[in-house]
């Protein structure tokens, strides 16, 4: 949870919907901790509204009529200084997944989530933490362990991730395991500072956009999650 101090998280929602935009504005902005700042209908919008309105995270359908969600995604999340992105949708289709979350986005949250946790989302991606649904979960652990292209997909990835010195890759698997900072730090006795500075720097390494990047990686390379055939 935000300290009772701490500046609001503001979110922009962009849905083609509108009644769907209206009840995400009442959750959201039923939270104390969280602001709705604007609202979009489609893709196009998007850009304009991030750099008047200034959100920490957007809220983003899939299917809008000119530009849908992974394209204003992609765009969004190749600016500086852009805000997270979870991308809420009916759809779970593996190329949905795959391409919103190498695109940036940090978190993949199905519409049929109660809302209770929707909220939880936005300030878990507000504050650094990656979000995916279940299914999404085994959807990435499903690509890294089997399916076309495996062995092509590890190999490129170690390749990656030989860019990294030792104590960086430790930390690299961390994050593919889906620890938050606090847990990297005391698996391997080191300060927070010190794992967030870590983490900058394999983002850096990589030419990464977050950690959902990082995870992906960490998965393709096989490094965890099944590992029988590893050698």
């Amino acid at each position: 949870m935000t300290a009772p101090d701490a500046p609001a998280i503001r979110v922009l929602i962009v849905d083609d919907d509108p009644l769907l935009r209206a009840g995400l504005a009442m959750m959201l902005g039923g939270a104390p901790d969280l602001e709705v700042v604007g609202e979009a209908g489609d893709g196009t919008a998007v850009a304009e509204l991030v750099a008047g309105r200034r959100p920490d995270v957007v809220l983003m359908d899939i299917r809008m009529p000119s530009m849908d969600g992974l394209s204003a995604t992609e765009e969004l999340r190749s600016r500086a200084a852009a805000p997270e992105v979870v991308v809420l949708t009916t759809f779970d289709a593996d190329e949905h997944v795959l391409r919103a979350l190498a695109a940036g986005a940090a978190g993949f949250v199905l519409k049929d989530t109660p809302p209770a946790e929707i909220v939880e989302a936005v300030r878990r991606v507000a504050h650094g933490q990656p979000v995916l649904s279940p299914s999404v979960i085994r959807r990435l652990i499903t690509r890294a362990t089997g399916g076309d292209g495996r062995g092509r997909r590890r190999e490129r990835a170690r390749e990656r991730l030989r860019a990294l010195n030792e104590r960086e890759h430790e930390v690299a698997v961390a994050v593919g395991e889906g620890r938050s900072n606090a847990e990297i730090s005391a698996a391997l006795h080191l300060s927070v500072p010190t794992v967030k500075t870590h983490v900058s720097r394999i983002l850096a390494k990589l030419d990464l956009n977050n950690r959902v990047q990082i995870a992906l990686l960490v998965h393709d390379a096989g490094l965890v999650g099944d590992r029988d055939d590893e050698g």
